[in-house]
């Protein structure tokens, strides 16, 4: 196995899905991650600036694969991970003109997934495949209308009678009307080796979707007929990597197949948690070195959110930080302000801790974990002393949780002060 570090370019960076390949790599010492999009997002705040490109980046640009070569020469990568369908696609039919490993199946296992009539005419022989109807012909209403190359959703749409149906006539040649699902929903996530073999399929529910994603989802258990389609799109697609499926249950509550994705998903999240990494696997798989599946097979929910991602305009170089109803409260350390001063160690930053705590210092520190050596100096004062005083400004911060103390360094010594629920600001 060749143990040097590789370099991985994900793209588009800043998509959910981008942001789940991150997530589950950042952290390898076998790669180095570098981003790019072709606008602006939250990858930015992701990235190291010299990992990360941003501009008008599009696969459409005559001009694309020219200048997405440059990058990957410049970049030294191996691999790009794609992380949106039609980029997927594209990606897997101009392979060959890329100076890097696509991180994808197929083209024709691309072109299938993609393309929503292709993908029901490869399965129709199947019963899990929906029925799919023409525009002329009598229909049992309701139906259901999708274009042929959306994902999570887009564009889809619910036909409850002819009139309505006339209204979208001029979508026939782009779309898919097929049988109308009313059951449950669950997405598949599945792995394939190189050699072919499934080793991986594992379902999840879809609940309070928004914009095509599953923002809470939970595990659930594989039962036989889910592994039965599974084995089918395998056998018949022919995946290489990370890949998945989503079903819906029909009035009967028969599983029928909505649609394949050659990529990884955001919510495969829920089974990282699990120990299954499918972005590593996948990279690993890609090299041909087997690969096995470790899952530790506990229940899993997951449930998304609008996080904050900060970028401030304070250049500093020593922290200075209060003790009691700081970094500790309650007896109990506070998490994120020790994850903000491991960062800022890291990092070279001088940090001071200043504290009028009452008790003996070393022993709290003590009875809590947290070891002195974290500071580079300790200033512990009496209780008629002032922080102000021993505070040295040049290219200095003040954290601590009591405006007063707060607000006489920011009036004296004109340095940035921040409580403890801004610290979240200062974490990249």
């Amino acid at each position: 196995m060749d143990l040097t570090k590789k370099n991985v370019l994900i793209f588009p960076a800043g998509s959910e899905i981008g942001i789940e390949v991150f997530n589950s790599l950042k952290y390898t010492h076998h790669f180095e991650l570098f981003g790019a999009s072709g606008k602006s997002d939250h990858a930015s705040y992701m990235y190291r600036e010299s990992h990360y490109f941003e501009s008008d980046f599009y696969i459409d640009d005559v001009k694309f694969v020219e200048r997405f070569n440059e990058l990957l020469t410049r970049w030294n990568i191996q691999f790009v991970i794609p992380t949106h369908d039609s980029i997927s696609y594209f990606l897997a039919t101009v392979r060959h003109k890329i100076n890097a490993e696509i991180i994808t199946s197929s083209e024709q296992a691309n072109k299938v997934a993609r393309f929503k009539n292709i993908t029901y005419d490869v399965f129709k022989q199947y019963d899990f495949c929906p029925k799919v109807f023409n525009f002329t012909q009598e229909l049992d209403y309701p139906v259901y209308l999708k274009p042929t190359d959306s994902q999570g959703g887009k564009g889809n749409c619910l036909i409850r009678n002819e009139i309505e149906l006339s209204s979208y006539t001029e979508l026939a040649d782009t779309s898919v009307l097929c049988e109308f699902l009313p059951g449950k929903e669950y997405s598949v996530d599945c792995f394939t080796d190189f050699k072919g073999n499934l080793l991986f399929s594992g379902p999840r529910t879809r609940k309070r979707i928004h914009i095509g994603i599953s923002f809470r989802s939970e595990s659930v258990p594989l039962t036989e007929d889910i592994r039965n389609i599974a084995n089918a799109i395998n056998s018949e697609l022919k995946p290489n990597g990370s890949w998945f499926f989503q079903i819906k249950q029909d009035v009967n509550g028969k599983w029928k197949l909505l649609e394949v994705a050659t990529r990884q998903a955001s919510t495969m999240a829920v089974y990282r948690a699990n120990g299954i990494n499918f972005a590593l696997l996948s990279l690993f798989n890609a090299q041909e070195i087997p690969t096995s599946i470790l899952n530790n097979n506990n229940a899993v929910s997951l449930d998304r959110y609008l996080g904050n991602r900060f970028k401030l305009a304070v250049e500093y170089t020593k922290i200075y930080i209060d003790l009691d109803e700081t970094l500790i409260a309650d007896s109990m350390v506070n998490p994120q302000i020790m994850a903000y001063l491991y960062q800022e160690k890291n990092a070279g930053k001088f940090i001071v801790l200043i504290t009028k705590h009452k008790y003996n210092l070393t022993q709290t520190l003590n009875e809590l974990a947290i070891s002195e050596k974290l500071f580079d100096q300790i200033i512990h004062l009496q209780d008629s002393e002032n922080k102000v005083d021993f505070i040295k400004p040049d290219n200095a911060i003040f954290i601590d949780n009591y405006f007063l103390d707060r607000l006489n360094v920011s009036e004296k010594l004109k340095i940035p002060v921040f409580d403890v629920d801004a610290v979240e600001c200062l974490i990249k």
